[in-house]
């Protein structure tokens, strides 16, 4: 489905131009969305063309599959209903009794389905300390770890870990590497340049970026044994994206450079400012050079470190709330990648079970004026204190 891409390009000209397919029966500059969820054969029954079926064959998947593939350097890409569909296929593509190695911290929702549904299907879990290569070494079986799991930057904490070393450390126990970049988004980091056989995508967060999708992606490095049996999942449990759904990913993508590179910006100064901000007792950034994991992102992140940050406010949970009650342009709502900014207190959204520090609040940056977003969290912190 890649084939018909013009690699001479720049990616961000791709994605601007959503690869500058035109509408065959038209000639449109959009993309056009089908809805039909089936196709007639002809009068020996025979079908016209290779569709059947729209679960897996309907034509809007197409563009959007032959973009994002495009913009990671891969093999081939798949989209589906929800980024919680796309990493759990990458998980049931194993068998019972293989041996997963992911991160203590990572998105809770997969975290929780690894502890709740894939223990108990089979599957043998280890979770290393994010960032940490020397805890994935130590923490492999050979002969059973089959899948090193790695977010990187990872929520909320951004920790960074170094898809390189990660690679080779899963390869020579004869396992695969995945990697959730969707906060790094292939705009900044392209981890199977640097690896990866699987890159994962919640498509609900950068690549829409307008807050009103719900999507999955996974972009693979070759088309072998191990991406059919995804294939083959995707289908057989459903996990299909709709077709409007895929066109209004496409029309994301298509200013997918402009709202990370402004984001990213964005984000950058304002961990800058509430760094020296006496209300913060530690600004999250891997942006920073202060951040445990600023090095490795430096070498392997280009043009940008991301739009989300997390900030420890001074005063415990009741001043992170505070803050959060006090923002008037930050929306308090859980989510990230959009065009506007988020403020999330990570520890009332995860419950009792979170792991992190109650003082904690997650940042998405948007693409309003940075000016305005920083002299926002200026008179929350100021009223909270």
């Amino acid at each position: 489905m890649a084939n018909n891409v013009d690699k001479s390009r720049k990616p961000s000209t791709l994605a601007a131009q959503a690869l500058g397919w035109l509408d065959p029966s038209t000639n449109g500059v959009a993309p056009p969305i089908h809805t039909s969820t089936n196709y007639a054969r002809d009068e020996n029954y025979e079908k016209v063309g290779d569709r059947g079926y729209t679960r897996d064959e309907n034509p809007t998947y197409e563009q959007v599959e032959a973009l994002l593939a495009a913009l990671e350097d891969g093999a081939d890409a798949m989209v589906f209903g929800s980024g919680m569909a796309a990493a759990t296929t990458v998980m049931l593509s194993l068998a019972p009794g293989d041996h997963v190695v992911a991160p203590s911290v990572m998105y809770f929702g997969l975290r929780n389905w690894l502890v709740n549904i894939g223990r108990h299907w089979g599957l043998q879990v280890d979770f290393v300390a994010p960032g940490d290569t020397a805890a994935i070494a130590a923490a492999i079986r050979p002969g059973e770890t089959k899948l090193v799991w790695v977010e990187t930057p990872c929520n909320p904490t951004w920790d960074v870990t170094d898809i390189e070393e990660a690679a080779r450390i899963a390869h020579d126990a004869g396992a695969m590497l995945a990697v959730d970049s969707t906060v790094a988004t292939p705009v900044l980091s392209r981890p199977l340049a640097h690896g990866a056989d699987i890159v994962m995508h919640s498509g609900t967060k950068y690549l829409n970026g307008h807050g009103d999708v719900l999507a999955g992606v996974l972009v693979t490095a070759r088309e072998d044994e191990r991406w059919e049996r995804m294939n083959y999942l995707r289908f057989e449990n459903g996990g299909m994206l709709g077709p409007f759904e895929a066109w209004l990913l496409m029309r994301g993508l298509r200013t997918l450079y402009l709202r990370v590179e402004r984001a990213s910006a964005s984000a950058l100064r304002i961990a800058e400012h509430l760094a020296r901000h006496p209300g913060v007792i530690e600004v999250l950034y891997p942006g920073l050079p202060t951040h445990a994991g600023h090095a490795v992102a430096s070498r392997q992140m280009d043009g940008g470190f991301g739009g989300m940050m997390s900030i420890r406010v001074k005063g415990g949970a009741a001043a992170a709330l505070d803050v959060a009650r006090h923002v008037k342009l930050f929306v308090r709502a859980t989510s990230l990648g959009g065009v506007e900014s988020l403020i999330e207190h990570r520890a009332t959204v995860e419950g009792d079970d979170s792991p992190f520090p109650d003082d904690l609040l997650r940042l998405s940056v948007g693409i309003e004026d940075t000016d305005d977003l920083i002299a926002d969290l200026e008179q929350a912190l100021a009223a909270s204190a």
